[in-house]
């Protein structure tokens, strides 16, 4: 009898285990639609009475601009677009005036608006084809600073645009191909930055009043500027120099010398000072994460932050009292939230909620560092995403996912597009290949004039880490990447054919002498350091920029892909993917082609995007499942 009820009760409870485990490796699958009834939001600028946030939002399916309480209820609409993405700058200083900046079309061609409190607009800076970017209001809150291309469309100037008349004025003429990033609170000192390679630049400050400019730079490393003290007497930065990390500096203007403030054993992404002075503010990318740190600037100890279950502050923005903050919070199973938080009352209040109520925030997977070896030994770090339906009696198929560049960096966060796939039963490894960036500047570095060879053989080795998986069916993965990454999916296409089942390029580089040819003109401060970089196709850099770009050897493609463009893309043209496309179909293999008429370089639009979405579905469950 007790045998007769041992093995009962082992079969009721593998019968639950069993259950469980079906339960917990089988999520309930969702629609791309309803991944895409979530809500993106950035900004959080404080209202001058510091009530309410200025925020950008896609819930209406494009980016407009809205406002809502720091107390928390209903973000009322601003703007009302239904072509194009409006994304807010600022509130005004003094009222509720505000500005927001738009392009058309995914052009990249911005221009500064002024909504008023009739709710009237103005396009602050019409002149036809130039750029406009804000940069920061003058510390006497009567105007604000600007950079545009309207005067030599190669050259951004920096403008100073008064708020009464708003009339703009020229501060400084960019001839040299600078990057114009901070000015001091004074108004007489501009820092300029200047690139000489992807991963070295020069710093300057160059004062108005004497036309002197300083450099501040030593050769060989890599610059960003952050801020100057309230005194003008101070300017700080970050550099790499004499290190593998980007570290923070402090320049003592009147004795021309330099100290270290702060490091990491990563990268500090950027550091700013709050508008009083009180705090400063330290952004660090830790492993493709945000770590935020705030420090006092009287004790120099850092201060508590709220500590927010399953989210990381991805950044944060002080109110003009600097007793309040808005923080962005998010996580790998959702898109950013914004936060507000008294610094003297410690309430910390969400104002929104971004992942669509529809999802399951359980059904969604936790991204995963990993790290592999590549072909020669270098250690390759990548961001893995596991079905929950995945197991080694279930296994499910795989894509490694090249991020853009060259230089960019797959980090941890949200992704609409990985959750869906990875929801449907694909694995996603989201590889780090060398020439990425957050990984120290010899890593940076390992890729320049090596595109398409060394980078390429880091996602092959990728590939081959899926297929040692135990849950990873070894026999059926592909490849995916947009941009630089697009390029990375043609080369493997086209110079490793027998590698990857299928491939996805999103608007990838395939003629890398006409890409470079057809640099923009706004582009002219990068283009040099981009030749340094990829190479000069005025020079025998061509010969090699020919091998490597996949057009010239469409007739070795042997597996079926998808190619995804924007008719508008300024970065890559259009006809690169037409052509790649015709290539492709006139060796034969399957070939598919979605082209958005009115998308740039990257799909904003929601209906745009959900429809690139189904589209790749479709093709990986028909050539790669």
């Amino acid at each position: 009898m007790k045998t007769i009820y041992k093995t009962i009760s082992v079969i009721v409870i593998l019968a639950i285990l069993s259950a469980f485990e079906t339960s917990f490796q089988d999520p309930k699958q969702y629609t791309i639609e309803q991944f895409y009834k979530t809500i993106r939001y950035n900004g959080g600028s404080f209202s001058f009475d510091e009530k309410n946030l200025l925020i950008g939002s896609n819930q209406t399916g494009i980016y407009n601009v809205f406002e809502i309480s720091v107390n928390g209820g209903e973000a009322q609409a601003l703007t009302n677009s239904t072509t194009e993405s409006l994304f807010p700058i600022s509130y005004f200083p003094s009222d509720n005036r505000m500005l927001y900046a738009s392009d058309q079309g995914g052009n990249e061609i911005d221009h500064i608006y002024l909504k008023n409190e009739k709710g009237e607009v103005t396009d602050l800076t019409p002149d036809k084809g130039a750029i406009s970017s804000f940069l920061e209001w003058s510390k006497d809150k009567k105007s604000f600073f600007y950079t545009s291309n309207k005067r030599d469309k190669r050259f951004f100037d920096l403008y100073e645009m008064d708020i009464s008349k708003f009339q703009s004025k020229m501060i400084y003429q960019n001839d040299g191909g600078y990057q114009v990033s901070i000015i001091s609170g004074n108004k007489n000192i501009v820092s300029l930055l200047k690139p000489i390679t992807t991963s070295v630049s020069e710093l300057y400050l160059y004062k108005i009043d004497t036309k002197e400019t300083i450099k501040i730079s030593v050769d060989g490393a890599d610059y960003a500027a952050c801020d100057f003290s309230l005194d003008n007497q101070s300017f700080y930065y970050l550099t790499d120099y004499g290190s593998e990390f980007k570290h923070l500096m402090r320049y003592d203007i009147p004795t021309q010398k330099s100290e270290k403030i702060w490091e990491e054993k990563w990268d500090i992404s950027y550091a700013y000072h709050t508008e009083k002075g009180k705090y400063r503010v330290v952004g660090i990318n830790e492993d493709a994460k945000n770590v935020v740190k705030i420090f006092d600037t009287k004790t120099g100890k850092q201060i508590e932050v709220p500590k927010i279950p399953d989210g990381d502050i991805l950044g944060v923005i002080f109110s003009p009292s600097e007793s309040k903050m808005s923080l962005r919070v998010g996580s790998s199973k959702s898109p950013a939230n914004i936060y507000s938080y008294d610094l003297n009352t410690k309430k910390l209040q969400k104002l929104t909620n971004s992942l669509n109520p529809e999802i399951n925030e359980e059904d969604l997977v936790s991204a995963e560092v990993v790290r592999y070896k590549s072909f020669d030994g270098v250690e390759i770090p990548a961001i893995l995403y596991k079905p929950k339906q995945a197991n080694a009696n279930k296994k499910v198929p795989a894509l490694v996912w090249v991020h853009g560049g060259p230089g960019g960096q797959s980090r941890v966060g949200f992704s609409e597009e990985m959750q869906y796939y990875v929801n449907h039963g694909y694995a996603i490894l989201a590889v780090n290949n060398r020439g990425s960036s957050g990984y120290g500047k010899t890593f940076y570095r390992m890729d320049d004039k090596n595109h398409g060879e060394g980078d390429l053989q880091d996602c092959i080795e990728g590939k081959n880490y899926l297929a040692t998986l135990p849950y990873i069916d070894a026999n059926k993965i592909g490849i995916m990447g947009g941009s630089y990454g697009g390029f990375m999916v043609m080369a493997a296409l086209t110079s490793q054919p027998k590698e990857f089942k299928v491939g996805v390029d999103y608007f990838g580089v395939v003629n890398w002498m006409r890409t470079l040819e057809s640099i923009p003109s706004w582009w002219e401060a990068q283009r040099i350091a981009l030749y340094e970089e990829m190479g000069d196709p005025t020079t025998s850099d061509s010969i090699r920029l020919r091998k490597i770009s996949p057009l010239f050897h469409a007739d070795k493609i042997e597996k079926p892909v998808l190619f995804l463009q924007g008719a508008q893309d300024p970065r890559v043209l259009q006809i690169e993917t037409d052509e790649m496309a015709a290539a492709a179909k006139n060796k034969g293999v399957p070939v598919e082609y979605v082209l958005f008429p009115d998308e740039g370089h990257g799909f904003v639009k929601k209906e745009n995007q959900i429809n690139a979405c189904k589209a790749v579905l479709a093709f990986l469950d028909k050539y790669l499942r």
